[in-house]
């Protein structure tokens, strides 16, 4: 929830609240929930800090407390304690110092916390890139409370710092406890040359040199990359920092680490015994440890649920099994459902690991559900920027071109934002080495379970390898392009009887296989070894482990300084030679038969003909909120070209849920103009058009009841004047409309007659190939049958109901479904009485396919609380964000028509 509504509310009109975060105030031996808020008036910037007694929704729930204004007294920088061993990147600690007084704060892990640190270190830096700047800071006055008996005087700003300072100037750190000591080793003089480049008249005397255990990637003065990241300094820095980027063999050199990688899926369960024969399995301990986990916690709770008690028992047993002979510090953990991966260094190499970011994306059913996908952590190590992902694909023999697609959408769709946070995001591939382990889950096909298990029982890897489904993607360059795996010398890891080294003697007897794997891209990356381990047999697979010993960049200092300052020295020589200029390949893009979510893509290149770099951006024309349509990206939006480079600018058209009713009906058309601006140059502009062909996908259940001709055959007139009528029950034509849409029908019907038993229905995705064909099926009505899968066909229908522009309980209803939640009777009368006659059709056609999916769930694996979370949030939407008590009474409403 965006808390700055409240501080807006207690605040006087010509002032502004544009971001706020909710911390916890470190004392000695407690800590104090506050809100604070970064105020802006007359160009001035200040920090609010609100005492407040529960989630701000109102003025009602905050107090003002204390008010600090963003000055050159003002400093804020990253800490964490020296007593901290384990330091886990789910919080961000912070010093805020005002006038030599001092508080600490703990932030909340984040992209959130990330922005407004960004936002108030972009104030700071403002003040100090005009510090003869004349600051009054007047209309604080007027928030400033009057000290007890002293009637009238305001109190000082910063007053209330006091009792929550650490320390203040003049006293030892080490005086207090918590404190941080003084870094005992010097910035550098390329530090201080940077500083001189952007302010010469700065001064940083005010701030604590760090001495961190892990650097956060939030803004802070202190840190030169992020100083140059940051978008007011604008082109000067980007050019210094193309060049020190092209020019970073001059300064680094190589020196080795050694990498754990371990993976491991444990079926559920919990720890039943020691890791050390997994994780202490080297003879030297590791620099650094990767530990991946999947199926964590396979019950329904942790599904629907973020929290699971299986995270710190596995924690705890992997931090009990690292090697004896280091100390290690936890750096970070990330879980999606049962899919974690867990971080550690070594102590002494933790103050060289920065710029950490977390992310995760769930490739379940349509795309979001948790229970397949991945986790990613990145991070930087010195100068090298590394990626580690963790993946659980799609299961069973049959399902590798699910797996392949799985793979696509995580390289596509896992994205890590970047300290700037107006540049474009970073992708997996775009680090110097990605590492990459987890259930793959991809088979041995082609030869039966008996052939499998001789070839093992003659320790014929080779051969037993060559059937291995995931070489043979590989090797046709289906998935993980780049990639290598070390040889494989050992049994395939799955599946066993838990509790034993004995192959699978249930009644599906799986063929053992290689589920479990580790893969790497990069240069400078040797494998040591590459091994399972039997001896653990908590699980029905077998853990893995990798051992790479990688070259990671570090800086050589006097190297750096001499090729920073031949740079800025070279930059100054040309900075006002010439206007920059480009060429475009072509100016003019027509995109051919767009369809719903069916991606196309097509390249502007850029040529540097100027005499000088250039700096590139899409920007938005007057009065438009965005440089272009929403079913419209330009990848990247800006970006640096050197002088005579080039620059591939992807013009992608994707429509989806959100921009389907508009083209469908013709209210918008595929027509954008693009400007693109050059600084210090001209703009140039794009024309970007197309043709859209018409779909059920994001029409109207009113509109499609009108229809009995495949939509692609009508004219687009006739769909406008539908959409216009929907919510209503006036009908279009003296014909009779069908009682519900036949596309839905055609779907349902389908999964009725072949799906009823199909295991995993609902649960298990289909293949995006088949979506489009089925799609295509229902608005050509070409063939007469569906296509695909039973999962495919299943996801389509998700996928039908979640696009709908209206969903199937209208949202003028929606407030009385939540009312009557509770109350069964009530809710069946709410959808006999409030629902337009197709829409109540359409609900009860598709509870009562349900109710029948239910009878076999013995077969399918389905019960009321899965059917229930999926299409509770797909039949009754709100046209705001759910909270998670709407959410819980949507599932309480439709549970009623199941039961």
């Amino acid at each position: 929830m965006d808390q700055s509504v409240a501080i807006q509310e207690t605040l006087e009109e010509e002032e502004n609240c544009s971001i706020a975060v909710q911390c916890d105030i470190i004392h000695e031996n407690s800590t104090e929930s506050r809100l604070l808020g970064l105020v802006e008036s007359a160009n001035e910037n200040a920090l609010f800090i609100y005492t407040h007694r529960r989630m701000a929704i109102t003025a009602d729930d905050v107090s003002l407390e204390d008010v600090l204004p963003i000055s050159l007294d003002f400093s804020v920088v990253e800490v964490s304690s020296p007593e901290q061993l384990y330091v886990v990147g789910t919080d961000t600690r912070v010093r805020i110092t005002y006038k030599h007084k001092e508080m600490e704060l703990k932030l909340p892990f984040g992209s959130h916390s990330r922005l407004f640190l960004s936002e108030v270190n972009k104030a700071w830096s403002d003040v100090c890139r005009s510090p003869m700047q004349e600051l009054k800071f007047d209309w604080i006055s007027k928030y400033q409370k009057a000290p007890k008996g002293v009637k009238g005087a305001p109190t000082p700003l910063g007053t209330n710092l006091t009792k929550y300072s650490l320390h203040q100037e003049g006293e030892k750190p080490s005086d207090k406890k918590g404190t941080l000591e003084k870094d005992k080793t010097n910035n550098s003089d390329s530090d201080n040359s940077i500083r001189t480049s952007i302010q010469e008249s700065q001064s940083f005397s005010s701030r604590e040199d760090r001495n961190d255990l892990v650097r956060s990637s939030s803004h802070t003065a202190e840190n030169k990359a992020q100083i140059l990241a940051m978008p007011q300094f604008g082109l000067r820095d980007n050019l210094i920092k193309c060049e020190l980027l092209k020019n970073e063999d001059v300064y680094t050199f190589l020196e080795n680490f050694s990498f754990f990688l371990g993976t491991y899926n444990v079926n559920g369960q919990t720890p039943k015994e020691s890791l050390r024969p997994w994780l202490s399995c080297t003879l030297h301990p590791p620099d650094i440890y990767c530990v991946g986990f999947q199926e964590l916690d396979l019950s329904k709770e942790a599904f629907f649920f973020t929290d699971t008690p299986k995270e710190p028992e596995w924690t705890r047993a992997v931090s009990e099994g690292l090697h004896p002979d280091a100390k290690y510090a936890l750096v970070k953990l990330v879980r999606l459902v049962g899919i974690m991966l867990i971080f550690y260094v070594k102590t002494e190499h933790a103050e060289f690991i920065s710029d950490l970011e977390a992310e995760t994306v769930g490739t379940g059913i349509m795309g979001r559900m948790g229970n397949k996908g991945a986790v990613a952590i990145r991070f930087r190590f010195h100068n090298s920027d590394i990626c580690v992902v963790n993946s659980h694909l799609a299961a069973h023999v049959e399902e590798y071109e699910r797996r392949n697609q799985d793979f696509k959408d995580i390289c596509s769709r896992l994205q890590f934002r970047q300290l700037d946070l107006a540049q474009p995001p970073l992708t997996i591939m775009k680090h110097d080495v990605v590492l990459w382990i987890g259930d793959l889950n991809y088979r041995i096909s082609d030869l039966d379970v008996d052939g499998v298990k001789e070839l093992i029982s003659k320790k014929d890897f080779e051969t037993l390898h060559s059937y291995d489904q995931l070489k043979k993607q590989i090797d046709e360059e289906a998935v993980f392009v780049g990639f290598e795996e070390g040889d494989i010398h050992f049994q395939p890891t799955y599946k066993y009887d838990t509790g034993s080294d004995n192959w699978d003697s249930s009644e599906k007897c799986r063929v053992p296989a290689w589920c479990d794997r580790v893969l790497w891209k990069g240069k400078s990356i040797k494998q040591q070894h590459y091994q399972s381990h039997m001896a653990l047999k908590t699980s029905d697979h077998k853990p893995v482990s990798s051992l790479f010993i990688i070259g990671i960049k570090r800086i050589n200092e006097e190297a750096y300084k001499k090729t920073f300052e031949d740079i800025v020295r070279n930059i100054d020589k040309m900075e006002n030679e010439c206007i920059p200029s480009v060429t475009l390949s072509k100016r003019e893009f027509d995109f051919k038969d767009i369809k719903f979510m069916e991606h196309q893509a097509q390249t502007l290149r850029l040529f540097n003909d100027g005499q000088v770099p250039c700096q590139f951006e899409f920007i938005q024309k007057p009065n438009e909120l965005t440089y272009c349509k929403p079913w419209l990206t330009a990848n990247p939006p800006k970006g640096f070209i050197a002088k005579g480079g080039s620059a591939d600018i992807e013009l992608e058209v994707f429509v989806n849920r959100g921009t389907a009713p508009d083209l469908n009906c013709g209210r918008e058309q595929i027509e954008d103009i693009l400007v693109l601006h050059l600084e210090r140059g001209k703009d140039y502009f794009i024309s970007v058009t197309g043709n859209y062909l018409q779909s059920c996908y994001g029409t109207s259940i009113y509109a499609l009841c009108h229809l009995r001709e495949p939509i692609r055959d009508m004219p687009q007139d006739a769909l406008r004047e539908l959409a216009a009528m929907s919510g209503t029950e006036n009908t279009a034509t003296t014909e009779k409309p069908l009682d519900i849409p036949k596309e839905l029908w055609m779907m349902v019907d389908h999964l009725f007659r072949n799906a009823v038993k199909q295991e995993d229905i609902f649960q298990q995705p289909g293949l995006r190939s088949e979506f489009a064909e089925i799609r295509d099926c229902l608005d050509t009505g070409i063939p007469d049958s569906l296509p695909g899968s039973n999962h495919s066909v299943a996801e389509a229908l998700l996928l039908f109901l979640d696009a709908l522009p209206e969903p199937v309980v209208p949202f003028s209803v929606y407030q009385q479904c939540l009312e009557c939640s509770s109350n069964e009777s009530q809710c069946m009368r709410v959808i006999s009485t409030l629902l337009p006659q197709c829409h109540r059709n359409v609900f009860n056609y598709l509870a009562a396919f349900l109710r029948e999916l239910l009878k076999s769930s013995e077969s399918n694996r389905l019960d009321v609380s899965i059917l229930v979370t999926i299409f509770a949030s797909l039949l009754l939407k709100s046209e705001t964000k759910q909270d998670l008590v709407e959410k819980r009474k949507t599932q309480e409403f439709f549970r009623h028509f199941l039961t």
